[in-house]
């Protein structure tokens, strides 16, 4: 083993937490440049019971798998409940959020500062790069329901499987 755990020195690590139905090049994007910073980042596929996704967690945290491996320090696992129980668990200092827009950034504070009062866990917000400002799950799979092209608004693999999902409905 390799890197700081094999030298004795502490291990920088965040989340980056979402939904991920699916992964879109704006969420890969973020994650990308969180594992530049941090030795390890956690990619949390957070599990909301009340919603039914078009992918199942284990279909997503498969998609995400595939297209972060070549980072080499990005672990995926999905949670229920909330995310600042999943950082205690795992010793996680840092949540890491893209922005997109002023509207992410009232409730994405809001959310962040519950988190710190909670728990003392820190969120980093990363603006998001302005090619995927307008970029959501919801938009990309209604766009594609419709027939629209949203090929390089995903990762590849990612695009072919939620290509194959619509085919079935």
């Amino acid at each position: 083993m390799t890197g700081p755990e094999s030298e004795g020195l502490p291990v920088r690590r965040a989340v980056c937490p979402g939904s991920f139905d699916p992964i879109t090049n704006g969420h890969l994007d973020i994650i990308a440049r969180a594992s530049k910073l941090y030795d390890v980042v956690h990619v949390a596929v957070m599990i909301n019971k009340s919603k039914k996704g078009l992918f199942t967690v284990e279909e997503r945290m498969d998609l995400i798998r595939r297209v972060t491996g070549e980072y080499g320090n990005v672990v995926v696992e999905s949670h229920h409940g909330l995310l600042v129980d999943f950082c205690k668990e795992r010793d996680i200092p840092a949540i890491v959020k893209g922005l997109r827009a002023v509207s992410d950034f009232d409730y994405e504070l809001q959310m962040a500062q519950m988190n710190n009062g909670l728990s003392g866990v820190e969120t980093l917000f990363v603006p998001t790069n302005p090619t995927y400002s307008f970029l959501s799950s919801s938009l990309v799979k209604e766009v594609a329901a419709w027939g629209g092209d949203v090929s390089h608004l995903l990762p590849p693999p990612v695009h072919e499987a939620l290509r194959r999902r619509l085919a079935e409905k």
